[in-house]
């Protein structure tokens, strides 16, 4: 028992050492810890004004204020409260656009993207480009810039509050390198919700400065709906638009509603051909169901308005100082449009030939009408009813140069035009006939103009190709027509008003006793319930509906506040 016992004891022993040795053992050896690093992750917020606060986050701050060293474009910043994630600052006097420095526990960083030092009233910006699947609403608190085609997709709104500006950009901003001017399209099944007021209407604009922008500054605004075309299905968009026009036949689609929208400075050249433009407001096919009313567009690098197909129906639209054309109707419009005045700056236009009314039917020559066609896919020629316009070229004599005619109608089109007033063009309605031209459409009537005054023009009437100048001037002066023809010495008694031709403070309500005032044709395609009937000619009668929310001097305008 005893030998046991030692047998025993020995091991214990043995185990009690072994034991010692392996508490004596040293763990292995850490790899060293790495350093904190200093960095900046965000600043909240971005842009701010001098002597507010701004909070930097990121890692490896001090918790003693005054061991952190911030700097705003090169310029020392108080620091608030510290933090090890957080920096709370006062914007300092003197700071410049540029990036945030921390310094920190021995480290410096520095912020990827730049701060801004706002200027006390002037509004936010929001850069806006390429297509956006979202309901998007844009408020007047934030200025929004088009860079490149921005576009409105399929079966998504976008809404703009009253009040709000919206700026394009030239294509020198294309973010995406292939040069298309900023411009804002609308897709079809997408809809743009613009309701502005009398006095906060919504403005796209120029993103120059004040005093620097001019024609065609950016693309424009464009609707694109389901409503009939006259193309193939197949053909591409006009002006660099992406898609084609497949085929649709939905008259009653709705794009949304436009209410006292300004467009300035739009119409800049699209990268696809050199002539390639985009009017200040283009109409792709857009249906009955969409409103549109008081829209001014002003110094457009291309047409004013220009409506490509639909039914669209439109009142109450100013046309300023525009390059090209005033109202542009082709690839089968037919729907109608009420009170219109357009007032030019004869000096500018396009060298090819400006006009107020251009209305075609189908652009597949440029030279003739004999290869233009009545209807493709099935959908109808171009057969809009135009009524109440007013159309000036800015002179007191005729005008020549730039110019060509108040009214220019050719390649089979059947428009109406009723009750409206072309003043000082070179031409006052040119009828460009062919084998299937105005002539036909003259014969069977599907062509009616009506209660139509010309003035102050070189040559009151012109017909062309089959269509003869004795046919053209035998059909505008016909009986029953109540066309009226007035000569430059005689113009004093129309009764304009006589700012009508001040560009720079324009006004268009007719003096008492104007004969204009009277004499309105009714009847005929002004039987649709769209019209409201008038008994005046033009474009006014004694209500200024241009009043309030219209400008005839956006340079000076300082969009920014």
């Amino acid at each position: 028992m005893k030998h046991v016992k030692q047998i025993l004891s020995a091991l214990l022993l043995l185990l009690s050492l072994s034991l010692a040795f392996v508490a004596c053992k040293k763990d292995p050896v850490d790899p060293d810890p790495q350093p904190a690093v200093t960095a900046i992750t965000s600043i909240d917020p971005a842009t701010a004004p001098v002597g507010s606060t701004i909070a930097i986050s990121g890692t490896n701050f001090s918790t003693d204020p005054a061991s952190n060293t911030i700097t705003i474009g090169g310029v020392t910043a108080t620091v608030v409260s510290a933090s090890p994630t957080k920096l709370v600052i006062v914007v300092p006097a003197g700071a410049a656009n540029g990036p945030v420095s921390v310094t920190a526990n021995g480290q410096t960083a520095q912020s990827a993207g730049t701060f801004t030092v706002a200027i006390p009233g002037l509004k936010p910006t929001k850069e806006v480009r390429g297509t956006t699947f979202a309901n998007m609403t844009w408020k007047k608190d934030t200025i929004y810039v088009l860079r490149g085609q921005v576009y409105i997709p399929a079966d998504y709104k976008l809404t703009i509050e009253p009040g709000t500006i919206i700026k394009g950009t030239g294509p020198e901003m294309d973010p995406n390198g292939t040069k298309y001017p900023g411009a804002l399209i609308v897709e079809r099944r997408a809809q743009l919700i613009a309701i502005g007021t009398p006095t906060q209407p919504i403005v796209f604009t120029s993103s120059k400065a004040v005093g620097q922008r001019g024609y065609g500054d950016w693309g424009g605004v464009v609707l694109i709906g389901k409503s009939p075309v006259n193309q193939s299905r197949t053909a591409a968009y006009p002006n660099g638009i992406r898609g084609t026009v497949e085929a649709y036949g939905e008259p009653f689609d709705n794009s949304g509603t436009l209410q006292y929208v300004r467009i300035e400075y739009a119409g800049a050249t699209q990268p696809t051909t050199p002539a390639s433009r985009l009017g200040g407001l283009t109409l792709i096919g857009v249906g009955t169901n969409t409103v549109i009313d008081h829209v001014q567009v002003s110094y457009s690098g291309s047409d004013a308005f220009a409506w490509f197909g639909g039914t669209a129906k439109l009142k109450n639209l100013f046309a300023y100082r525009s390059f090209d054309d005033d109202w542009s109707a082709d690839w089968g419009y037919v729907g109608n449009v009420q009170f219109g005045v357009a007032l030019r700056d004869v000096s500018t236009g396009d060298p090819s030939g400006s006009n107020s009314f251009e209305v075609d039917n189908f652009q597949s020559a440029e030279t003739s009408d004999v290869t233009a066609v009545t209807a493709i896919n099935g959908y109808t020629q171009t057969a809009p009813t135009f009524a109440n316009f007013s159309s000036f070229a800015y002179s007191t004599s005729p005008t020549t140069g730039l110019y060509n005619a108040g009214i220019y109608l050719r390649r089979n089109t059947a428009v109406s035009i009723y009750n409206s007033l072309v003043y000082g063009f070179p031409v006052g309605v040119y009828l460009e006939g062919a084998a299937v031209g105005p002539q036909a459409n003259i014969t069977s009537g599907t062509l009616d103009l009506k209660g139509v005054v010309i003035a102050n023009s070189l040559t009151p009437v012109v017909g062309a190709g089959s269509n003869t100048p004795e046919q053209a001037t035998a059909y505008f002066t016909g009986a029953g027509r109540s066309n009226q023809i007035v000569a430059t010495s005689d113009i004093a008694t129309l009764l304009l008003n006589s700012n009508n031709l001040t560009l720079s403070s324009p006004a268009f309500v007719l003096q008492t006793g104007s004969p204009l005032l009277t004499g309105a044709v009714t009847g005929n395609k002004l039987t649709d319930p769209f019209f409201t009937p008038v008994t005046y000619r033009g474009a006014f009668g004694t209500e200024n509906w241009v009043s309030g929310w219209t400008n005839v001097n956006p340079q000076a305008t300082d969009y920014d506040r």
